[in-house]
């Protein structure tokens, strides 16, 4: 069989970001195999995840739902060009996440990299089988209004980002006020493996 193709892969994605980023656990199984798996590397103590998570019902749980608990106004952006980062089954791209820590009334940003595992099912179609999340940072800041959240958020192309784009309104934010100079770490490209 074929690799996936670039569009498929694509839209795996977006059903992904659909489902976590508008609170949808349903729609995780349309994107994840009933047997996937997900783990995370994190390089911060600010948020934590369990290691490994088992089976679609698992995952929408963890991205989804228990997510939900403690974050809203979510929005998930992958960043550069989908096309270099799919590799045969494979796709490794930067993230970047924005959204409010509910309770805190904080903006949250954070980065890191998705690494996608893709497989075909007995009937030919593709779903994620794996799906591996390193958390590069997580940075807080007080947001009381959610203006800040709101202005990034309206700023940037949702979800697919180009560096450009990204690059530009980070630092038109950074020079803002100067509570948000932390976000000039955010225009600098992930570390990935």
């Amino acid at each position: 069989m074929n690799p996936i193709s670039l569009t498929a892969a694509k839209a795996l994605l977006a059903r992904y970001v659909e489902a976590k980023d508008t609170t949808r656990p349903a729609l995780i199984p349309e994107a994840f195999a009933q047997d996937a798996s997900l783990t995370f590397s994190i390089d911060t103590d600010t948020i934590t995840f369990p290691a490994k998570t088992e089976g679609a019902p698992a995952i929408a749980a963890t991205l989804v739902s228990d997510f939900a608990r403690t974050f809203d106004r979510c929005r998930t952006y992958y960043i550069g060009d989908a096309a270099a980062a799919l590799t045969g089954n494979t796709m490794t791209i930067p993230w970047l996440v924005v959204m409010r820590e509910t309770a805190a009334h904080t903006l949250r940003a954070g980065k890191g990299f998705y690494r996608w595992g893709f497989a075909a099912g007995d009937d030919g179609s593709y779903r994620i089988a794996s799906l591996h999340i390193h958390i590069e940072r997580m940075d807080s800041v007080p947001d009381p209004g959610a203006a800040v959240l709101t202005a990034l958020q309206s700023s940037l192309p949702y979800p697919w980002l180009p560096e450009p784009a990204l690059t530009t309104v980070i630092e038109d934010h950074a020079a803002a006020p100067p509570g948000l100079a932390f976000l000039q770490a955010f225009a600098e490209p992930a570390r990935m493996p």
